[in-house]
Parts: C-alpha cells; sequence; structure tokens
C-alpha cells in the first residue's frame, strides 16, 4: 500500500494474531470508488423505482413489453467479458468513471425516449454503464488493496450502496409529487453523469499497479469461484423473481409494503456491513460461506412451507441480508489468484453470474406453475451442495 499508517485497530486474522489494519480510508482509490459506487448504485435505484410507472403510465406499454425490456437489462451482464478487451485501449480506473457517464446517459435519455424501442436502447445503454462499473469496481477493488483491507472496502461499498438506496428512495418519494417522470429522469441522470465527468478527471492510481492480462481468463484452479459465482447468480434470482412474487402473490403485499421492506434491508445492511468485513479478517471466507449458505438451505425451505404474513416478511429480510457475504467470493479470490488474473477474471465471473439470470426465470417459472414450492426446494437444494464445496475453500500461507 502507499500508505501504511494503521486505523488505531488491530484484527485477528486467520491462524494468526492480531495484526494491525492499514488506513485504506485515506487513500484517493477508496474515495474514488465510494463515490461511483454511489452514483452507480443511486442510478440503479432512480431507473429501477420509476420504471415500471413511467413504462405503462408514459410509453404505454404492456407486460409482454416488460418482460422483455427486463431481458435486454441482463445482457451487458453476459458480455462483461469484452472489460478485458476494452482495458486494452483505456485505462481501468477510467472505464469505470466513463461506464458511469453512460449509466447517466441512459438514466437522462429513458426520460426523453417513451417508446418501447426507445427503453430498448436506453435499457441496454444505462445497463452497460452499470455492469461494466461493477466488473472495475470488482477489478480494481482486488487489484489497489490487500488481503488485510479489501473486505474492508468492499463493505464500506456496500454500505454506502444501502445509503444510496434509502436516499434516493426518500428523494423520489419526497419530490415525485412535483415533477413528471420524465423531468426525474433528466434530474437523476444529469447529475450521475456530473459525477462520472468529474471521475474522469481524477487520477486515483498512487501506486504501481500488476499488469493485468489483455486475455480471457478460464482457469482449472479458479474452478471453485466460477461454481460459487455461478450460485451467488442463481440466489440472486431466485430472490428477486420468486421470493417476492410469493410476497405479492400468495401473501397479498402491497407495494407500500414491499417499499417498506426494501428501506428496512437496505437500513439492516447499512449497520451490518461493516461488520461481515471484520468477521473475514477475523474467521475467513468458509466460515463466511458456510454460515450464509447454511442459512440459506432454512430460509429456502421456510420460504416453501411458511403461511405467516409475518414470517414471511422476516424472511425477506433475512434473505437481503445474506447478500452481503458474497463478498467473501471476490475476497477469497484474491488470495488465491495470480496477479495478473484479476481484471480478466472479474469480468469472466460477471458473465457467469448472469447465466442465472437467464436460465434460472425461465425454468423457475415453469417449476411454480406445477407447484411454488419446487423453486424454493431446489434452492435449498443447491445451497446444500454448495455448502459441501465451501469447505474445500484453502488459504494459500502468503501475505
Amino acid at each position: 500500500m502507499t500508505d501504511t499508517k494503521a486505523t488505531g485497530e488491530a484484527l485477528t486474522a486467520p491462524g494468526s494474531g492480531p495484526v494491525p489494519v492499514p488506513d485504506y480510508r485515506k487513500e484517493l482509490m477508496f474515495r474514488y470508488l465510494i463515490v461511483l459506487t454511489i452514483c452507480s448504485t443511486g442510478g440503479l435505484q432512480c431507473w429501477r423505482t420509476l420504471f415500471d410507472n413511467f413504462a405503462v403510465h408514459v410509453a404505454g406499454l404492456d407486460g409482454h413489453h416488460i418482460g422483455i425490456l427486463q431481458s435486454v437489462r441482463e445482457i451487458p451482464g453476459f458480455l462483461a467479458l469484452l472489460v478485458t478487451y476494452v482495458i486494452i485501449i483505456i485505462k481501468e480506473h477510467r472505464l469505470s468513471a466513463f461506464s458511469i457517464v453512460i449509466l447517466g446517459g441512459g438514466v437522462f435519455l429513458t426520460g426523453l425516449l417513451p417508446s418501447f424501442q426507445g427503453l430498448l436502447f436506453t435499457t441496454l445503454v444505462m445497463s452497460f454503464g452499470f455492469h461494466y462499473y461493477e466488473t472495475t469496481n470488482q477489478s480494481l477493488t482486488l487489484q489497489y488493496f490487500d488481503r488485510l483491507t479489501s473486505p474492508l472496502v468492499f463493505a464500506a461499498q456496500q454500505r454506502y450502496a444501502a445509503l444510496a438506496n434509502i436516499l434516493v428512495g426518500i428523494l423520489i418519494f419526497a419530490i415525485a409529487p412535483f415533477f413528471s417522470y420524465q423531468t426525474l429522469y433528466i434530474l437523476f441522470g444529469s447529475l450521475i453523469c456530473g459525477c462520472g465527468i468529474w471521475a474522469l478527471t481524477q487520477n486515483p492510481i498512487k501506486k504501481k499497479l500488476h499488469p493485468q492480462k489483455k486475455e480471457m481468463v478460464l482457469k482449472t484452479k479458479y474452478w471453485l469461484f466460477y461454481f460459487l459465482t455461478f450460485m451467488a447468480g442463481a440466489r440472486r434470482q431466485i430472490f428477486v423473481a420468486f421470493a417476492v412474487f410469493l410476497l405479492v402473490q400468495k401473501f397479498d403485499f402491497s407495494i407500500q409494503e414491499i417499499t417498506l421492506l426494501f428501506l428496512l434491508n437496505n437500513l439492516i445492511n447499512f449497520g451490518i456491513s461493516p461488520l461481515v468485513g471484520k468477521f473475514i479478517l477475523r474467521y475467513g471466507e468458509r466460515r463466511l460461506l458456510s454460515l450464509e449458505y447454511f442459512t440459506l438451505i432454512l430460509i429456502f425451505i421456510a420460504y416453501a412451507f411458511v403461511e405467516s404474513r409475518f414470517l414471511v416478511g422476516v424472511l425477506y429480510v433475512l434473505d437481503h441480508i445474506f447478500f452481503s457475504f458474497s463478498m467473501g467470493i471476490k475476497t477469497n479470490f484474491q488470495k488465491i489468484a495470480s496477479p495478473g488474473d484479476i481484471a480478466p477474471s472479474a469480468a469472466v465471473g460477471f458473465t457467469i453470474n448472469h447465466i442465472a439470470a437467464v436460465l434460472l426465470p425461465v425454468i423457475g417459472g415453469l417449476l411454480w406453475m406445477k407447484d411454488y414450492r419446487i423453486p424454493f426446494l431446489a434452492g435449498a437444494g443447491l445451497s446444500l451442495v454448495s455448502l459441501c464445496l465451501v469447505q474445500l475453500i484453502r488459504i494459500p500461507d502468503r501475505s
């Protein structure tokens, strides 16, 4: 690290005594990525909050159109591996900033193109910006911050992302009665673009990073990382597609109740994200991910058989809390990866993560029609497999 001054706290790393943690918060790269993470999360939250009402009431779209647009939104996630080739011609930290400009531009243009064809275009633009930033953010964090600080940096990013979700939701709720959907998209898009342009003028790289391979990397020694990354994408789709649908269809949750649960989820994650990062440093990724998958088995089984509105709401909140545990997949990869493999592997990982985004909703939807419990029981089975395989995590003894 360029600045090795300690933060004043010492954490006990797995298999060792107390270790002083460098003060990562003073790094320019830390502040740079926090600002861009707030923009990325806030931009997606704005787009998502307004989208359904905008699409129906302004663009006049129906359910068929919405389904196509949601599928189109996942295409850039598949194409994240192209980041490996884009960074041949543009530095990775500048690609992060440019991705935020693209994201903001997509949000901005959404308000100006209220038609199906227009939303196809703006959804792709917005999604490319979001997914390419998320890919480069993961890569830069793992390259720039060491094994002692990267869990804390990821935790800080998740904390500020939760705060951005909360503030954007409150802001839209407060000003929506006074502005049209088009104006809201233009306002938020302009703000995000402005932050991205500011970031393009910054140079947060203050140390020599290891050169990254400019080609796709697929190695058998990373198979566990690939598998757990795929499982994280599958788990996200079960939560997004089927858990919320269960709340609405079976338990008749209103949009206000879903919004309140979402707000509660982000408030809790704002509080616990730093604890997750410290847990990794004290006990290691194997214990963190074991706790996640063991709990997910219980949550998925409970989803299948719960009959109480209160309990299913609790399950929804617990389910969301464990999203932050997936950072253990990234930090474990940092410990086993060759330094030059981080950027291309982050891109490949994002593509693998999004395979489930296309396959699972279709397959799960067919199974739901037969019995709504099947997708959740299948999720429990997949979590059991993950729990067994995560025991194979072994950390090499190197700094």
